[in-house]
């Protein structure tokens, strides 16, 4: 692995804290927070039972703040290696704009309050899940993972997939297949959407020293494992309509949308250039989001068909 380049690690000259709103808004990360709040709700939607209105709002509320508050601190711990890449370097701490205590302590405080309040006005089952995703967001993906091995995005996605299994637990008060099937669907999306970044960013990864998988295994080993994990993304999808929290319009979706990734991995295989690879980034984002919609629209027409739930 690449060493990080000594200028990267230092300080800017011009940090002398004072951040602005726009600021603390950027380190929750808030197109992260956004996915992660609508995964948390389907969870919250599909899972049996009953949650009153003012709680599931709170549930949501706790679930945006916890995801924030690892976005902050993510971003306290990655700032050296932030200024080195080009997507990352305008962001508050490498840019100048925030000191590192201001970020740490902000993401602190938003981690034990969501945790806290989650638990005193929900259950202590979704705040024990959502203080899990916290803690293997910032330990085990960005100190431990991320730096160390071309698998951090494989084993560090379980902190991605955890929302809509928070949602669930957080009507039910337990765990669930149903909630145990979203969780997987998300854990095996992150590997291929992630790796179509790297793919057109290798230079920016290898430079600040992250060994993303192009990096140390080349771009074609990288291919291939793309085109793997939608394959197994094919019955993976199709576990909530087998599971019966919905219904045969999301299973013809989903196996729609996967053959659709599926094509898309076929396409970045073929091609030697960026294009594909940036194509398929993008399609990987509407794959997910509009498998998610499927969940939530299928319930609903079945009610308003009669099918009962």
């Amino acid at each position: 692995m690449s060493e990080i380049p000594s200028s990267a690690v230092a300080p800017p000259l011009d940090a002398v804290g004072g951040a602005a709103v726009g600021d603390y808004v950027q380190i929750l990360k808030p197109r992260v927070m956004s996915l992660v709040v609508f995964t948390g709700v389907v969870g919250m939607v599909l899972a049996p039972g009953h949650l009153h209105p003012f709680l599931a709002a709170v549930a949501v509320l706790c679930i945006a703040i916890g995801a924030g508050a690892s976005g902050a601190i993510n971003m306290w711990y990655d700032r050296d290696i932030d200024r080195v890449m080009r997507r990352t370097a305008s962001r508050p701490l490498p840019a100048g704009r925030m000191l590192p205590g201001e970020a740490l302590g902000f993401g602190c405080v938003l981690a034990v309050g969501s945790v806290a309040v989650m638990g005193v006005a929900v259950n202590w089952a979704a705040a024990a899940l959502l203080a899990l995703t916290i803690a293997f967001y910032v330990f085990v993906y960005t100190i431990w993972l991320k730096r160390r091995t071309p698998q951090n995005i494989v084993i560090g996605g379980a902190a991605g997939a955890l929302p809509p299994l928070i949602g669930w637990a957080a009507v039910t008060g337990d765990l669930g297949w149903g909630g145990i099937a979203l969780f997987a669907i998300i854990f095996f999306w992150t590997p291929p959407h992630f790796w179509a970044l790297s793919l057109y960013k290798t230079g920016e990864y290898a430079a600040a020293g992250i060994p993303m998988l192009p990096v140390v295994a080349g771009a074609r080993e990288t291919k291939k494992q793309m085109l793997l994990y939608t394959l197994v993304l094919w019955p993976v999808t199709a576990a909530p309509w087998l599971l019966g929290i919905a219904g045969p319009l999301y299973g013809i979706g989903a196996g729609l949308l996967s053959l659709a990734f599926t094509g898309s991995a076929l396409r970045v295989w073929r091609d030697d250039g960026e294009r594909r690879a940036r194509e398929m980034f993008a399609f990987s984002l509407a794959y997910l989001f509009l498998l998610f919609v499927l969940l939530l629209v299928d319930p609903a027409l079945r009610l308003m068909g009669g099918g009962g739930r």
